[in-house]
C-alpha cells in the first residue's frame, strides 16, 4: 500500500505511523505543505493520512497554505480515496464534509478515556480494543458531526472524537500515532498549553505513561490494517462490515 502523509509541524511527526509502514513492507511519502511543497497526484497512493497541528482550520488568512491544502483534500474525496484525519486533520475533513469547526468548551491534553459510541461496530477497526480505551489529546478545538457521517467515539471533554464518512473516511480528534519521542517533543515546544485546567495533564503525568504509549501503537497498526484490508479488497467492502450494536 502507499500511503501519503500531510505533515503540519516540523516536530509533529509521523510517529509510530512509521513502524507500522516498516513492519508491513508498504511505501510511505510525505507532503509539507507549511514549508512550500506540493502536492501529488492521488493516482500516486493508496491512503491520505492528514496529520495534526497547532493551527485551527478556520485560520486561512494566517497560513496560506491552508486553502489549497483542503482543495487537495476534497480533490481526493471526490475521487473516492481512502483518507484518514488525525486532530487538526479530523477537523479538516470535518469542514471539508459540510460542518463547523469551533473552539471546544476545554482544551483535552494528555492521557484521556475515549469510549465507543456503542451504536456501531466496524469490523477490523479496533479488533481487541474494549469499549472503553486511553488515547493521547492535544486539541482546543472541536468540530460538529458532519451529515451523513456515523459517530464512532466520544470522550467527557469532548463529544467529537472520531466519525466514519462512507466507505473510506476515517477521522479522530485523539492521536494514535503518539510515541515516545512525539509526546517529548509536543512537550517540549508546546509547554505553555500545560495550564492547570480540568482536562489539562501536567507534564509528569503525560511522559510517564509507558504503558499507554504501547497502547497507542496497538491502535494506530489495527486502524492501518483496517485501512490496509480495505484498500486490497476494495473499499466497498467495508459499508458491509458496520452493523448496529445491541
Amino acid at each position: 500500500m502507499r500511503i501519503h502523509c500531510l505533515q503540519h509541524l516540523e516536530f509533529e511527526t509521523l510517529g509510530n505511523i512509521n513502524q507500522w509502514v516498516l513492519s508491513r513492507g508498504h511505501t510511505l511519502s510525505k507532503s509539507m505543505p507549511y514549508a512550500g511543497d506540493t502536492f501529488p497526484d492521488p493516482d500516486e497512493f493508496d491512503l491520505l493520512v492528514i496529520m495534526g497541528g497547532l493551527m485551527s482550520v478556520y485560520q486561512e488568512d494566517s497560513f496560506s497554505w491552508l486553502k489549497p491544502e483542503k482543495e487537495f483534500v476534497k480533490k481526493c474525496l471526490d475521487t473516492g480515496k481512502s483518507v484518514f484525519g488525525i486532530c487538526f486533520g479530523a477537523q479538516m475533513l470535518a469542514e471539508i464534509l459540510g460542518s463547523k469547526v469551533t473552539q471546544n468548551r476545554y482544551k483535552e491534553i494528555g492521557w484521556h478515556k475515549v469510549r465507543l459510541t456503542g451504536k456501531y461496530e466496524v469490523a477490523g477497526l479496533l479488533s481487541g480494543f474494549p469499549d472503553e480505551f486511553t488515547a493521547f489529546q492535544w486539541h482546543g478545538d472541536t468540530f460538529e458531526l458532519p451529515e451523513k457521517a456515523i459517530r464512532l467515539f466520544e470522550s467527557d471533554a469532548c463529544r467529537e472524537q472520531g466519525f466514519i464518512y462512507g466507505a473510506n473516511v476515517l477521522a479522530v480528534q485523539f492521536h494514535p500515532e503518539t510515541d515516545e519521542k512525539s509526546i517529548h517533543d509536543l512537550v517540549e515546544n508546546c509547554r505553555n498549553d500545560l495550564v492547570d485546567d480540568r482536562y489539562i495533564q501536567n507534564e509528569d503525568a503525560i511522559i510517564s505513561k509507558q504503558d499507554f504509549v504501547k497502547g497507542s501503537a496497538s491502535l494506530m497498526f489495527s486502524i492501518l490494517d483496517w485501512f490496509e484490508s480495505g484498500v486490497q479488497s476494495g473499499t466497498g467492502s467495508k459499508v458491509q462490515s458496520m452493523t448496529c450494536r445491541s
